[in-house]
């Protein structure tokens, strides 16, 4: 094969990649991932999804909301229950972009973890759920076990990706 060929393949490839994956897919994905789940989504423009998740056995069931809004991002949210528990004398939760609000950091929006590629179901519903049970062990142990780059004061208003 061609050098200049392999660069066509690999540039076809790469923009693939990166193209936003339609608002329709991402619901009708959530929704059958989760048929309980509701979704409202206006057109192309924004989608709210909540839905359960109970990220072991032992766990308990969490209300969550997702909100995109294109060109704004995608912000996660345990809305039940609230307020979540705090371990012993803390003040704040651990990984979060605001307490009050319980915005979940789930990744860091300069390494690139997630885009407007990537369907919910694969990689935002799992790392909430992931999230759900290392705030679990937090819960009982006041370790912060979940790893990841905790946002610094100035970024937590901003939202957490845009396209």
């Amino acid at each position: 094969m061609q050098v200049k060929q392999l660069k066509t393949i690999t540039s076809t490839v790469q923009k693939k990649k990166n193209k936003r994956i339609s608002l329709i897919v991402q619901s009708g994905t959530l929704k059958s991932f989760f048929p309980n789940s509701k979704i409202n989504r206006n057109k192309e423009l924004s989608l709210k999804w909540r839905g359960i998740l109970k990220p072991t056995p032992l766990s308990q069931e969490y209300l969550i909301e997702l909100i995109y809004r294109r060109n704004k991002g995608v912000d996660i949210f345990v809305k039940e229950p609230k307020p979540l528990l705090l371990y012993k004398d803390e003040k704040t939760l651990p990984h979060v972009y605001s307490t009050e609000k319980q915005k979940l950091c789930l990744y860091f929006p300069n390494f690139k973890e997630w885009d407007v590629s990537q369907l919910y179901v694969d990689s935002l519903i799992p790392w909430t759920s992931e999230w759900l049970m290392h705030y679990e062990i937090w819960l009982s142990t006041g370790k912060w076990l979940g790893g990841g780059k905790h946002p610094e004061k100035e970024e937590k208003d901003k939202p957490n990706v845009k396209e």
